[in-house]
């Protein structure tokens, strides 16, 4: 088998499908993912072990190939005909090697192509602060921050630096310099990124993920300094996002981070991407302003109190999840079913909806 063609082939389905992801794996069919659902290529072959060590050659650059043997697991960019970029992880089970790829679109679409509501443009207008964009894996958020970034490249004459593992979204340069730094490629991993980053004159900082206290401490006091920090976590609120960075710190660091955190803080947006009545997917989304009283709540840790801020501040522009669910069904974008599934409260989501 020509496995360089048989790559080719594939990837070119996926664009065809639209589809998000492609699993290769032993004892299974090439599978993509379309619209969140899983469709093997049963017009494919059945994939052996020597088929997937193969494919993973050919994504692979030597040095990517010899730091695999010796770690069994690997992240990686992959650029499919200058026309498509994919986000790649490829690993071991049970011995076997396993691919998994994510399509990065070429686009950088804007903030109203990804159909998310105009408050957002406010978090790229801020000259320093710290912003997060959380949620589970596969929502949108490399994406929405891409939007954000790319916004500011158009208007602003900023310095961006990016600092990404690995790097996702490839920036056009517009009236900004931008320069992306991959971790394992350009620069040994996230905090020492951070750490040079203050000799390099950035106006804006994108970390790709705030991974443990030393990154999030580097990012924290680099939006004390005068620099706009953009980053992402893996969490379902805003409420949980402030208890997880600052739970991440030991307790005597905890009431330092608090303060910085009050003061830094900007916002935080967190992203679900559900299943459309008519196919496809849209954003039901969580959006927390660093208002005066958000700001007092973090100080005095009365984070419980947060959901309860941004559901009664609308007219700040905040948005609460089951709100953002519950306009989707009532316009019949979502079906309520799915509006229940990915609520946190769905007798609150009810009574919004009006049953």
């Amino acid at each position: 088998m020509n496995y360089e063609q048989e790559l080719e082939e594939l990837l070119s389905t996926v664009a065809m499908q639209s589809a998000s992801d492609v699993h290769i794996a032993v004892g299974r069919y090439p599978t993509i993912r379309v619209d969140d659902a899983l469709l093997p290529l049963s017009s494919k072959k059945i994939l052996t072990p020597e088929d997937t060590e193969s494919f993973a050659q050919v994504i692979m650059t030597k040095p990517q190939w010899e730091k695999f043997s010796l770690t069994n697991e690997i992240d990686l960019g992959y650029s499919f005909r200058d026309k498509a970029r994919f986000r790649v992880n490829i690993f071991r089970q049970r011995s076997f090697v396993s691919i998994v790829m994510r399509l990065i679109p070429a686009h950088v679409k804007s903030i109203e192509e990804l159909g998310l509501p105009p408050i957002l443009h406010e978090f790229t207008r801020h000259a320093q602060g710290f912003f997060l964009m959380v949620g589970p894996a596969g929502h949108g958020k490399s994406t929405t921050l891409a939007a954000l970034i790319d916004e500011i490249n158009h208007e602003r004459a900023d310095h961006i630096l990016t600092i990404e593992d690995p790097i996702e979204y490839l920036f056009q340069q517009d009236r900004s310099i931008i320069d992306q730094r991959e971790v394992g490629i350009d620069t040994k991993d996230f905090i020492t990124a951070l750490r040079s980053a203050f000799r390099q004159d950035p106006d804006v900082i994108m970390v790709g993920e705030m991974r443990d206290a030393e990154t999030i401490g580097a990012a924290l006091t680099a939006a004390e300094t005068g620099h706009l920090i953009f980053s992402t976590l893996h969490t379902n609120n805003a409420a949980q996002t402030i208890d997880r960075i600052i739970d991440t710190f030991p307790a005597e660091q905890q009431g330092q981070v608090r303060n910085q955190l009050a003061m830094t803080l900007t916002g935080v947006v967190s992203e679900r991407l559900i299943p459309r009545l008519e196919g496809g997917r849209i954003p039901a989304i969580e959006v927390m302003i660093a208002t005066p009283a958000i700001r007092n709540l973090i100080r005095e840790k009365k984070t419980h109190e947060v959901d309860l801020v941004i559901e009664t501040s609308a007219d700040d522009g905040m948005l609460s999840l089951n709100r953002s669910l519950a306009e989707l069904a009532k316009k019949r974008e979502i079906s309520l079913e799915n509006a229940e599934l990915y609520s946190s409260n769905s007798s609150e989501l009810r009574m919004l909806i009006g049953r």
